[in-house]
């Protein structure tokens, strides 16, 4: 989300999401279905169960958008309670999320981490983004989630960044967070990252132009004691005015021969003094000698 008021949530596209557990290994997919309860004849809209002879549609529990819709799995009930900008609190009592076991599947991944690559496309103004528990949802304008619910205050973000760049890659380009780590201890709450980006212009020596950009940054951790904070990891960036250009070039060769010269000069300067210092001092040693002899 960014100041021009453009926001977009559960980002799938160019985005790669891998389940990990704690030692940082990728969990193979589960099979769904397996140690589901088995509920026969599911709860109809109208409040009683399913017949032989009827259409099933389920209820959307008050966050119907019509008199004909229907809600027949857990997905389509938070959906419903999002686009509402409603807060899901006790999902453990949605029938259809209780025949598909959800609220299980959420307890069973207890433990566990996210591996998240890929890029994003954002508007080259002040904005945000950051990785949070299930899926987002407004609500007077203020970012949920809708797992909250199942969350307690323990809810652990520690978390590595491998790597994070605002561009392509240049020679001598250095991102301050790549390869960081920070470990929750035992306040809980959000970590955040403020970010200053500073657009970079590169020329290499052929004339080739690499657009891109480089960046500061400070970081924050924001207690859940202190007030509402949502368990994540937020990245705060704003663009700066300035732009700095580098380009590669050839020195020229009278330059070149400029520094031949001085070099050429420094070392016979510097034999000068240590000739001049061995001199004196063997000079020194023979008035000595002498002295000793006459006496």
């Amino acid at each position: 989300m960014d100041i021009s008021g453009e926001r977009h949530h559960d980002i799938l596209h160019n985005i790669m999401k891998q389940r990990i557990d704690a030692n940082g290994k990728v969990i193979e997919a589960r099979k769904e279905g397996i140690g589901a309860p088995k509920i026969e004849r599911p709860l109809q809209k109208h409040g009683g169960r399913l017949e032989h002879d009827e259409k099933y549609c389920g209820s959307c529990f008050g966050a119907e958008e019509s008199d004909d819709h229907c809600c027949n799995n857990c997905e389509e009930v938070r959906e419903a309670y999002r686009k509402k900008g409603w807060a899901l609190t006790n999902i453990d009592l949605i029938d259809q999320c209780q025949r598909e076991g959800f609220v299980q599947k959420v307890k069973d991944e207890e433990g566990e981490g996210c591996n998240i690559h890929g890029s994003l496309e954002v508007n080259k103004v002040a904005g945000n983004f950051h990785f949070a528990t299930g899926q987002s949802f407004l609500q007077s304008a203020i970012f949920l989630a809708d797992l909250l619910a199942l969350q307690d205050n323990h809810y652990n973000i520690s978390h590595q960044i491998n790597k994070l760049s605002f561009g392509h890659h240049y020679p001598g380009l250095v991102n301050p967070l790549d390869g960081i780590k920070w470990v929750q201890g035992n306040d809980h709450g959000m970590y955040q990252y403020f970010i200053k980006v500073v657009p970079t212009v590169y020329t290499d020596i052929r004339g080739r132009v690499i657009h891109s950009n480089q960046y500061s940054v400070t970081e924050h951790f924001k207690s859940s004691e202190l007030g509402a904070a949502v368990p994540g990891v937020f990245f705060f960036y704003d663009i700066s005015p300035i732009k700095v250009n580098f380009k590669e070039e050839h020195i020229p060769f009278l330059h070149f021969l400029t520094n031949i010269c001085a070099i050429i000069g420094g070392i016979f300067t510097i034999a000068g003094i240590v000739d001049s210092s061995i001199y004196y001092g063997q000079k020194t040693i023979k008035k000595k000698m002498e002295i000793g002899k006459y006496r």
